[in-house]
């Protein structure tokens, strides 16, 4: 995703939630859950329709929190956040650590009734790599022995070292140890695919009737930009843990309606608390807060005017005060980013990687002031040229922005006009550095550091700063061939350092994991590094 997105994607103040509307207390109402013969259907709001429901091309947020309750890889995260034995009942590890052995379980069907083989996984790994056909997630499998190679058309895709041997098997080598693998393994862009169906039709992950799936509910109906309907899937393992008889995923992209709508019993969850109403909902013990992880950040265009210019970057970047965006604007006990890789990551030492590294963005503006004079005086500016930040739409995105907008002006003198656009547009634009300064998020694919801060290396397709350092890019490749873990944690403290004073970006906040759920609802798991799962979910 990140991402967990992520980014966030990229969604604000989402990363896993998920509520279901009460009866005589917050949410009470109707409740549409409880229709023909009282199924137990979750409302869940998704706030906007999918970017893809073709596991390796979504890589967000809103497509692949539906698609890990459609479908399942070799691992899934469990209740305890950790990976375990999914389509994979075991695996064996090589004593270097470089191979990895996955046995798939017996009996595993596809929800038309085929079995699901580990030709299956070679396939959409495989797949994911194809240069003809780039995705973003593909740099997750660099770590796979010739990945690297063979997606950027430097290498045959029979130089990947993923092998079903047998229907059973699918063997896997790696090009150094990556102690996350299992972890990483269990998200959506890991996901197998049924190789019949994509090869007969393109366009297979676009309607709810040619959607082949392996996960605990199968979708059955997709008004885009509306609604996502699933059911519990007969054909599942491990159906006998699955309690609902569906989710609906909803797509409203208004913090103000979400409320009013779980208010009435119309979903089940409210996972966006509206700013306006977050100190008394807080006060009044409904709203809980979990830990999460990923940053709510910004991008700048480097290879745009003025943004080519380091101290404009970092002008820009101490301008705003993350602390009042929390507590004025956001309003859901949000921590400041200080840095970009988010808390929750523990060193060898035990340590959490963030409180180690410091504070790496801080608001000074009277400094902000003077790096935006030396800016524009190597820049030759006497004027900044017209400065446009651009978010995608929301409420609380454009909330935000206003805000900045406002500290900027203030802060810096400078007038900065504010634009929306469409999610997927404003992805689609990032990607070939046609806007200037945008909002992102990064939601994390797995729990390493290494996951944040290896998408900025240059060439990488989750970069979109057009930023380039050749140290950093040395320093990240140093990371992932470090076998001793206490140097490793090192050296990605040192890539942070450079990466937030050369300030392609600019961090605002990190998530966790504000909402209000019914008290009918129980099971429900929200995976601080993966995505939110209706799996062990139940409505009383």
């Amino acid at each position: 995703m990140k991402k967990r997105t992520a980014l966030l994607l990229g969604c604000i103040l989402l990363s896993g939630t998920a509520l279901a509307g009460c009866s005589g207390k917050e949410g009470a109402g109707a409740d549409p859950a409880r229709n023909e013969q009282q199924a137990k259907i979750l409302l869940y709001n998704n706030l906007r329709e999918p970017t893809s429901l073709d596991p390796p091309v979504g890589f967000d947020l809103v497509s692949y929190d539906i698609l890990n309750n459609a479908m399942e890889g070799l691992t899934r995260l469990g209740k305890t956040q950790s990976p375990e034995p999914a389509m994979a009942k075991e695996w064996k590890i090589s004593p270097d650590g470089k191979q990895y052995t996955f046995t798939l379980r017996d009996g595993i069907k596809w929800s038309n009734g085929d079995p699901v083989k580990a030709s299956d996984f070679e396939f959409a790994w495989k797949r994911m790599l194809d240069p003809k056909k780039p995705t973003p997630a593909a740099p997750l499998a660099y770590v796979i022995e010739g990945a690297e190679a063979y997606n950027s058309d430097k290498g045959p895709a029979e130089g990947v070292k993923i092998k079903a041997t047998d229907d059973k098997t699918l063997e896997v080598v790696l090009t150094k140890p990556a102690p996350w693998l299992l972890g990483m393994v269990s998200n959506p862009a890991f996901f197998p695919v049924h190789q019949a169906t994509v090869e007969k039709n393109d366009k297979w992950a676009s309607e709810a009737a040619t959607i082949v799936s392996n996960g605990p509910f199968k979708i059955t109906e997709w008004k885009h930009d509306s609604e996502l309907k699933m059911v519990k899937n007969d054909q599942y393992w491990d159906a006998a843990s699955v309690k609902l008889d569906g989710v609906t995923f909803k797509m409203v992209n208004d913090s103000n309606t979400e409320y009013q709508l779980y208010q009435s019993g119309g979903l089940h969850i409210a996972g966006v608390i509206p700013a306006d109403l977050s100190q008394k909902l807080f006060a009044e013990g409904k709203v809980k807060v979990e830990d999460s992880a990923g940053t709510y950040f910004y991008r700048f265009n480097t290879k745009m005017p003025p943004f080519d210019n380091v101290h404009i970057r970092k002008a820009f970047q101490m301008a705003v005060d993350s602390q009042k965006i929390v507590d004025l604007v956001v309003k859901q006990k949000q921590k400041p980013a200080d840095g970009f890789v988010s808390y929750g990551l523990q060193d060898p030492a035990g340590d959490d990687f963030r409180k180690v590294g410091g504070k790496l963005v801080k608001f000074d503006a009277a400094e902000a002031k003077k790096l935006l004079e030396k800016g524009m005086a190597e820049a030759g500016y006497k004027t900044l040229p017209q400065v446009t930040l651009t978010y995608n739409t929301n409420d609380l995105h454009q909330k935000i922005a206003e805000a900045a907008q406002a500290m900027f002006k203030e802060n810096l003198g400078v007038d900065v006009k504010i634009e929306s656009k469409e999610g997927k547009v404003l992805t689609a634009e990032q990607k070939k550095l046609q806007l200037q300064f945008s909002r992102s998020s990064w939601l994390p694919d797995f729990a390493d550091p290494i996951n944040f801060l290896d998408i900025f290396q240059t060439g990488n397709p989750n970069n979109r700063t057009g930023w380039s350092n050749a140290q950093y890019d040395k320093l990240i490749q140093d990371a992932y061939n470090e076998p001793d873990n206490a140097k490793r944690f090192k050296i990605l403290h040192e890539a942070e350092n450079i990466l937030l004073d050369e300030a392609p970006i600019m961090p605002l906040y990190f998530y966790n994991s504000a909402y209000m759920q019914s008290d009918k609802l129980e099971g429900v798991v929200r995976h601080a590094y993966g995505y939110i799962d209706f799996k062990w979910a139940d409505l009383k």
